[in-house]
């Protein structure tokens, strides 16, 4: 019984987070861009996407916690940190663990950022378009249920809604420079933006 929780727990934390990084890579798209809508204002997508990845973090650690506590896997907190150290299905938690240690290192840049600087923040920044796809490779090699129907659908939705913001990405005239840091500034130093930002 106990066994059944442990798998749940993970594969339940691992989807959510899925999503939940799936909508961040969305927002972090359309962020740049400085996508709005009449009822939508740029301010919000920056706050959505800070706070869609702080809570992605949470459910990442329970993801990876109850994978290491599970006694099906016994996956031990090597095989966690350490690419292709898992004796279960080791390439599919490869997959997983490169992707959860480019999420932490933008993670902990983005913290640091004013002591880092802006240039190298960007740079490890562009990371995190290498962790989503890892983690998708992870969802759908790692589980037994990789190829229901149901998993299927969110791996599907998740793919499709990072694709409509990446051409919309694309599609979108001249992102200079200057305006590329600002925005960056704004939605990932994890601190509240002022007033005045708001309001442009």
């Amino acid at each position: 019984m106990t066994d059944q929780i442990l798998w749940f727990a993970t594969r339940g934390a691992g989807v959510v987070t899925l999503l939940l990084t799936s909508a961040v890579a969305s927002l972090g798209l359309l962020t740049v861009t400085r996508w709005q809508s009449s009822g939508w204002p740029r301010f919000l997508t920056a706050e959505l996407h800070r706070t869609l990845a702080l809570t992605s973090v949470v459910l990442l650690a329970i993801h990876v916690v109850t994978a290491i506590v599970d006694p099906y896997t016994s996956l031990g907190i090597a095989a966690a940190v350490v690419p292709l150290a898992s004796t279960y299905r080791p390439v599919a938690v490869a997959f997983g663990v490169v992707s959860v240690d480019l999420f932490l290192a933008v993670l902990i840049t983005s913290l640091v950022r004013d002591r880092i600087g802006l240039r190298a923040w960007r740079a490890v920044h562009w990371l995190a378009y290498g962790s989503w796809p890892l983690a998708v490779l992870h969802s759908v090699t790692a589980g037994s249920d990789a190829f229901s129907p149901w998993l299927l659908a969110v791996t599907g939705a998740s793919v499709v809604a990072v694709a409509l913001a990446l051409v919309i990405r694309l599609s979108v005239a001249g992102s200079p420079r200057s305006r590329l840091a600002e925005v960056a500034g704004r939605s990932s130093s994890l601190q509240p933006m002022s007033a005045k930002d708001a309001r442009r």
